[in-house]
């Protein structure tokens, strides 16, 4: 079926007045991939209706970053909701969104200024905006974002819980190439040189992973091994970070520690900046 293309605030009020139900909203910027489509899956297993937007949103986007060269692939995308039974894009223009310079805006506070908020400076205040500002006008019951942004993911729960919005917040499993590498918008930019280094993303965290029954200290030691050889590679990974955080609040985990915890890694491959987490069990279980 093809869904409603809402591309205005009137248009989407409208097709929301329509759509009878509860409603699951997967907020995306776009360039589908199998990544997004998963997460359109468990929407519609958590909701009567499906809403998919789709806005690059400019706020989250430092200077000198790829906001002008982000695939655009409008078209594209359309049908892929539409075979996935989407019923509603909300698909804004910047004018739609933000009709005026925007005054009042998100402030992602601590947590937004620690490892991926370190490395991108203000993109968090600029994705928790333009994320409230879709939940207030599309309204859904749900909203569900990838796990593979697990920083994002815990600051957007955090957000709704700080300020009451009235939505569920759910996540939905990393999807991967079969090499390993997460899906990302941003694989296309990668060259296959490119692409064979940024595996070791991937790789470093199952290696980090394989041991965190041994603690803190063996988790981050295996996984810089995997990656200091990359760094070395042709072409090189410069690393931005990896970190093992609290999941909730992304702050570091130092000294014995056990439980649930967040392996989380980033880094450049060419121009391309690619994250990547995985979430495991610290300590010998009993």
């Amino acid at each position: 079926m093809t869904p409603v293309i809402a591309r205005t605030r009137e248009e989407l009020a409208e097709a929301r007045f329509r759509i009878e139900g509860t409603m699951a909203l997967v907020p995306t910027m776009g360039a589908l991939h199998e990544g997004h489509l998963s997460l359109i899956r468990q929407a519609r297993r958590s909701a009567d209706a499906v809403a998919v937007s789709i806005f690059v949103n400019p706020l989250q986007f430092a200077p000198g970053e790829d906001f002008e060269r982000y695939p655009r692939t409008f078209d594209t995308d359309v049908e892929a909701c539409a075979a996935e039974g989407v019923d509603l894009v909300f698909a804004p223009t910047r004018d739609v969104m933000y009709p005026s310079e925007p005054q009042v805006t998100i402030k992602s506070g601590p947590m937004g200024e620690i490892v991926e908020g370190a490395a991108r400076p203000g993109h968090f205040d600029g994705m928790l905006t333009v994320v409230l500002k879709l939940l207030n006008l599309v309204r859904p019951d749900v909203a569900i974002f990838g796990e593979k942004d697990a920083q994002q993911l815990a600051m957007i729960r955090r957000m709704v819980a700080d300020l009451n919005v009235p939505v569920r917040v759910a996540g939905g499993p990393t999807v991967r190439e079969p090499d390993g590498l997460a899906l990302s918008s941003r694989n296309r930019y990668l060259s296959a040189s490119e692409r064979q280094t940024a595996v070791a993303l991937s790789l470093a965290l199952h290696a980090g992973a394989d041991v965190a029954a041994d603690g803190p200290e063996a988790v981050i030691a295996a996984a810089n091994a995997v990656l200091d050889k990359a760094t070395t590679a042709d072409p090189p990974l410069v690393l931005d970070y990896l970190v093992l955080v609290d999941p909730t609040t992304f702050t570091t985990i130092a000294g014995p520690r056990t439980g649930p915890a967040v392996l989380a890694v980033a880094g450049r491959v060419g121009t391309t900046h690619l994250i990547d987490n995985v979430s495991l069990q610290l300590g010998k279980e009993h």
